[in-house]
């Protein structure tokens, strides 16, 4: 008998363990696009990339500016100035793909740029969205955007608007 009960208390527990908790949602990308620090943020970080980008491509215009040059006058040149050339050429290329991977690499200046001027923001949301979640004794809060494989989302558990409040920042 005590066994019966024993078991009918760990079933009935667990059931009710589990209708007490809450689940939520946010939309990470709609809190951003309201934050204006997050605008401004992300207007620098594209004005470093445009420029970045910029010097390379007109990297790549002189070295291909030089080549046609070479592709000229390679008939008439001797052996070892074209091989000069071709060197030059290839030394050029090497290093505005180094520059490329400096730039724009896994570890390059775009993503310690963006380390340095977006992180802190997201850092931010989820202090408020800890707090929120904290408050409201949310168990699960998804974020709906960033590729995740949440499919679909019942409006009324979006606590977006919530982390929004904690932040302080209003609606565009």
């Amino acid at each position: 008998m005590k066994k019966y009960i024993l078991f009918l208390l760990i079933v009935f527990g667990t059931v009710f363990e589990n209708v007490a908790q809450k689940y939520g949602y946010i939309d990470s990308d709609y809190i951003l696009d309201n934050m204006p620090e997050y605008s401004e943020a992300k207007e620098k970080l594209d004005k470093f990339a445009e420029r970045w980008q910029k010097e390379i491509e007109d990297r790549y215009t002189a070295i291909n500016k030089k080549r046609q040059e070479f592709m000229r006058v390679e008939a008439i040149l001797p052996e070892e100035e074209r091989k000069n050339r071709l060197e030059e050429i290839e030394l050029m290329e090497s290093e505005t793909l180094e520059l490329q991977q400096m730039r724009f690499g896994v570890n390059g200046d775009l993503f310690a740029k963006r380390k340095e001027l977006i992180e802190p923001i997201q850092d931010k949301v989820f202090e408020a969205l800890t707090e929120v979640a904290s408050r409201g004794k949310y168990t699960f809060v998804f974020d709906k955007a960033n590729q995740s494989n949440l499919i679909f989302a019942d409006p009324k558990y979006d606590i977006s608007k919530l982390v929004m409040r904690q932040l302080g920042i209003s609606e565009k």
